[in-house]
């Protein structure tokens, strides 16, 4: 494991995924001060998240194609370029333009960065989930950030809100600079000791398939459970508005720790043990939130919830990766972006079927869905990628 360079890669991805939770921060801001209506703030979000995940895939290719180390730091510093001109422009359409230039940004940088991340982790799932916090920590910052910076009607100071993205960018060139510098010296050293050409095994596309689908099934329990979790509390079980929101602060914390603990749990019972520890864990917590009679009791089952639904989430990154050798920034697109956009892409169905049916037959809909993709994820089977030299394929 290259510990500096996994460092340099996490901070990268708390920065760029700062600039992802600030677009979300800045709508209440935007509401108040320029009077956007409902649907207008729909769009807004249709333009960062939608076209995002719609896109990330295409960049995936890209990087697979055409390996590029500074789309990384491009990425996020165009995340922070729209989020900056979404502040200052006083034009919706100008505003909707500036958004979906942030999310082209960060889905310009998810691809690359994944493969970088895995590379600098070698054989460790712990580096994975370390790199994977390092968003969740920085988008948990941006509704501090915004509030400080542009709260109290003071969007015209957006062009701070730039200033972390300038900052990493200077220590990612510093950061290159030396490794360029140590990587010439060690290739001088080296000589013509260089071995023969690498041979890629090929890409199990039904395997991913799978994966693909057991992940769609994971987005969809997560999407709605977020959008509905403080309603559950304060409608239906009469909690108080601080109890909801202590529900979602405890589901992302418990979803952190369980990334965490996931990729300690993988460098030791393996990835495959660890997937299904962490969907066959989620159903009984997501039961219990079904069947909760309290506030107490959901949030306690909201907790386990978040912790094991993200126990598997750095192994899939990587298993993903393992299917498609040969283009794993392809596969880090589709399963970061695409697969995971469906629940949001599906969340205004649950949103009909609450307002007809109430929140309880939504969430008991939302854990036959879970049982489906826990179903899925018991199929799924392992795959070790093992690089060969030439003259070990021959041999």
């Amino acid at each position: 494991m290259n510990s500096r360079r996994l460092g340099l890669l996490t901070g990268t991805h708390a920065v760029n995924d700062l600039y992802q939770g600030l677009v979300p921060a800045l709508l209440p801001l935007m509401v108040l001060e320029r009077g956007y209506s409902y649907t207008a703030v729909s769009g807004l979000m249709l333009a960062a998240t939608g076209l995002s995940s719609v896109v990330q895939p295409l960049f995936g290719l890209y990087a697979d194609r055409h390996p590029r180390a500074w789309l990384v730091p491009v990425g996020f510093l165009v995340a922070a370029l729209g989020v900056v001109l979404a502040g200052l422009s006083q034009s919706y359409l100008l505003t909707w333009i500036a958004v979906a230039l942030c999310g082209l940004g960060i889905a310009a940088y998810h691809p690359p960065a994944t493969v970088a991340a895995r590379a600098a982790g070698g054989a460790s799932q712990k580096a994975m989930s370390v790199f994977s916090v390092g968003g969740t920590i920085g988008a948990s910052f941006a509704p501090v950030l915004a509030a400080t910076v542009v709260g109290g009607g003071s969007l015209s100071r957006s062009y701070l809100l730039g200033i972390p993205a300038l900052a990493m960018g200077v220590v990612w060139v510093a950061a290159n600079v030396r490794r360029g510098a140590a990587a010439g010296t060690s290739s001088a050293s080296r000589g013509s000791k260089a071995g023969a050409p690498v041979l890629k095994p090929h890409n199990d596309w039904r395997a991913f398939g799978l994966l693909v689908a057991t992940i769609v099934g994971w987005s969809i329990p997560y999407v709605t459970v977020l959008s509905m979790l403080s309603l559950r509390i304060t409608r239906d079980l009469h909690g108080t508005s601080f109890q909801g929101a202590a529900a979602l602060t405890a589901f992302t914390a418990a979803g952190a720790v369980g990334t965490l603990a996931g990729g300690w749990l993988g460098d030791r019972i393996g990835r495959m043990g660890t997937i299904r520890c962490g969907y066959l864990l989620a159903l009984p917590a997501m039961a219990g939130l079904v069947l909760a009679s309290t506030p107490g009791m959901a949030l306690a089952c909201t907790a386990w919830l978040g912790m094991s639904m993200f126990l598997p989430f750095a192994a899939q990154v990587t298993l993903a990766q393992d299917y498609l050798p040969r283009n794993p920034a392809t596969a880090s697109g589709i399963t970061l972006g695409l697969a995971l956009s469906v629940g949001g892409l599906v969340s205004p169905l649950f949103g009909m079927l609450s307002d007809a049916r109430g929140l309880g037959t939504t969430l008991t809909v939302v854990l036959c869905v879970l049982c489906v993709a826990t179903v899925l994820a018991l199929r799924l089977r392992n795959r070790t990628v093992q690089v060969m030299t030439g003259e070990a394929a021959a041999a």
